[in-house]
């Protein structure tokens, strides 16, 4: 059973985007970093948003360090996550996964 796009891994996709920026700064139970990082082994698209997301943090924090984080930041920010989850569902019920996630996790 896949929960994703990676071949082996039980954990959807959807799921690890919620997660990815607790991941990303080191807050997430170490259980939790292993189904993280397993995933992030097998799913490419998962793979990439997380670069992506690395990539902006560190960049983020190298340029905007001292200043004041505008007011409209976390709000983008926010919208870009939401958008990123609809599209990974989406990804996910189109090829199947995303139905045979909510059954089993209805059992």
């Amino acid at each position: 059973m896949s929960g994703g796009h990676g071949k082996d891994s039980e954990t959807p996709c959807s799921e690890v985007l919620d997660k990815l920026y607790t991941y990303i700064d080191g807050e997430l139970e170490e259980g939790n970093c292993e189904q993280i990082r397993e995933h992030l082994d097998d799913c490419a698209p998962c793979l990439d948003e997380y670069g992506l997301e690395e990539a902006v943090k560190k960049l983020v924090a190298k340029h905007c360090g001292c200043d004041p984080v505008p007011l409209d930041l976390r709000d983008k920010v926010l919208g870009r996550l939401a958008r990123a989850r609809e599209e990974s569902l989406a990804r996910e019920e189109n090829t199947g996964t995303g139905n045979l996630v909510r059954e089993v996790s209805s059992e």
